[in-house]
């Protein structure tokens, strides 16, 4: 296995109620949605595990018995799955906090929303965080003239200094696609209850070393019907950034 990421958990936020998605899911966790023959979940654990990244804990809630049902311990995917529960939901920051003593043995782990996908190489985003040194490193992509996310702002050497809310500007920039590499100091910076890591914990640790990672493959979530829809046009690439590894000679 190569050192750049030995063990390293994943960590993945799947308890998420999708209240947009109703009109076009009626039933079931946001994560399962159907995505081509399959659910959108499983797009984003066949990428992790075919890039060597095969110890993952999921943050469930809503409905977590449909996605422990359909995931189980992992071994189809060839992975291991953890699961932590929460009772009441308790936003990104609240469920991160709550997997805690699932990572307790963690220096570094990754951490991305199940509900989106990004095109991207995790060895890349994993050797940038740790030549960075920060508490953690943010994949971003660029976005044209698109309130629903709001911007990340950096400087040239990926330092982030800021963000724009959503639907505060309206010209092009780089936004967060939620992936991310933390170093275990960041719960020290969790609060305790619901919280949000973009609201409450990004803009307060901007002092102790956050990282902008610029990608630049497909990135989708599928939380509005609208995307939901380009997703399924978009599953071959999908399918096919989901499947692809790393090369050989990645160090």
């Amino acid at each position: 296995m190569n050192s750049w990421h030995r063990v390293m958990k994943a960590v993945l936020l799947v308890g998420g109620a999708g209240t947009r998605l109703r009109p076009v899911l009626a039933s079931g966790p946001k994560p399962l949605a159907r995505v081509g023959d399959r659910p959108f979940l499983e797009l984003v654990v066949r990428q992790l595990s075919n890039q060597g990244i095969r110890h993952l804990v999921f943050c469930t809630g809503y409905l977590a018995q449909e996605i422990e049902k359909e995931f189980g311990d992992g071994r189809t995917w060839e992975v291991t799955i953890e699961y932590s529960k929460e009772a009441t939901p308790l936003g990104t920051a609240g469920a991160l906090k709550l997997a805690e003593p699932l990572l307790r043995d963690e220096g570094d782990f990754l951490m991305m929303n199940g509900d989106s996908f990004l095109e991207i190489d995790f060895r890349q985003l994993i050797v940038s965080h740790r030549r960075c040194g920060g508490i953690g490193s943010m994949a971003v992509v660029q976005a044209k003239n698109d309130k629903r996310y709001g911007t990340v702002r950096f400087t040239s050497d990926g330092r982030i200094y800021g963000f724009t809310e959503k639907g505060g500007d309206t010209s092009s920039g780089f936004v967060n696609a939620g992936n991310y590499v933390f170093n275990r100091r960041i719960f020290e910076h969790l609060p305790d209850g619901p919280a949000s890591l973009e609201i409450d914990v990004f803009p307060r640790i901007l002092d102790h070393g956050l990282y902008a990672s610029m990608q630049q493959g497909v990135f989708i979530d599928i939380g509005t019907p609208e995307d939901y829809q380009r997703a399924q046009l978009l599953f071959e690439r999908l399918y096919e950034a989901a499947y692809r590894k790393p090369r050989p000679d990645a160090n």
